[in-house]
């Protein structure tokens, strides 16, 4: 039986290979993606998923928008990294025949779970805006979902917006602390420390052989593979969203052990970091399987295999 999965994103341009990676794989009855406001508008993050849809033939998949801001702040934007349309410039100028759903991305989540108890996957490779509001409207939803993998701070390594936040969490660090908290019996944090550790090269996108999805993922990922280039030395990016959705395809990719996670909140310096207690300083119940490792050659095997397929 196929997982049930609601894909929650932003979709810039990783969010939008991991799309890819979901329905190409035909492992799950994927029940909606919701989009959130992050690194592009809500409306631009719709448009993207929209047109990813469409460059799958794939017209049967709901597409509903949730938050259009963070739950106190403002927004922040990526468009340094995924460009001003979020995608790389790639589809830019393609005619959208996929349009969205009625309805409001955290109202979907908690029907779902509602109706489907114990069934439903949770990916969340955005902020967690959508999910921090589903949580407060309907707090029980923490004990019927099946389980939330969402792509979301850094543990060990330095940060890719401040020296120690990542985007996801500094954007909505608020949402990240509610869901955080919230209670969910199965919950997976997937940060920069294992993301960074699965880079995509020229030498992957070879291996593609539809040329279409080969054309579009090199286009998109350009400019991306270049600035990290010019950071890291290295020619390639890091597939951060496309990863969580592999760990729910296959969840052996990746090392993960429970601790007590938080995120700041009230920090001039650090607002956005994630903290994991590692030593049980705080005496705490662990909430999370943090990922500390992964398998990239396994993780890049399962990517070209279900892009191929």
């Amino acid at each position: 039986m196929k997982k049930k999965m609601i894909l929650d994103v932003d979709t810039g341009i990783d969010d939008a290979i991991g799309i890819i990676l979901a329905v190409k794989s035909r492992q799950f009855d994927i029940l909606a993606v919701t989009t959130v406001n992050g690194n592009v508008s809500l409306d631009t993050a719709t448009l993207n998923t929209c047109k990813i849809l469409d460059l799958l033939n794939e017209q049967d998949i709901s597409v509903i928008k949730g938050a259009d801001s963070p739950i106190i702040r403002s927004p922040f934007f990526e468009h340094r990294i995924h460009g001003e349309d979020g995608i790389g410039g790639a589809l830019k100028d393609v005619p959208v025949k996929k349009r969205p759903d009625d309805g409001f991305a955290s109202d979907f989540i908690i029907n779902s779970i509602l109706n489907f108890p114990g069934e439903v996957t949770l990916v969340m490779t955005g902020p967690l805006t959508n999910l921090a509001l589903a949580v407060k409207k309907c707090p029980q939803i923490t004990k019927l979902v099946k389980e939330v993998i969402f792509m979301g701070g850094v543990i060990k390594g330095v940060g890719n917006v401040t020296p120690t936040s990542e985007y996801n969490t500094y954007v909505d660090p608020e949402a990240a602390k509610i869901v955080l908290q919230a209670g969910f019996a199965s919950m997976t944090q997937v940060g920069l420390d294992v993301t960074r550790k699965v880079l995509l090269g020229e030498e992957h996108i070879q291996l593609i052989q539809n040329d279409e999805l080969a054309d579009y993922i090199r286009q998109s990922t350009s400019d991306y593979r270049k600035r990290y280039f010019e950071r890291n030395g290295i020619w390639a990016c890091a597939m951060h969203d496309p990863l969580a959705v592999a760990i729910a395809l296959q969840e052996d990719l990746v090392t993960r052990e429970e601790y007590y996670v938080d995120v700041e909140t009230k920090s001039e310096l650090c607002d956005g970091q994630m903290v994991c207690d590692f030593q049980n300083r705080l005496m705490k119940q662990p909430n999370a399987q943090v990922c500390l490792d992964v398998d990239a050659e396994a993780f890049f095997d399962l990517f070209i295999r279900i892009i191929n397929s």
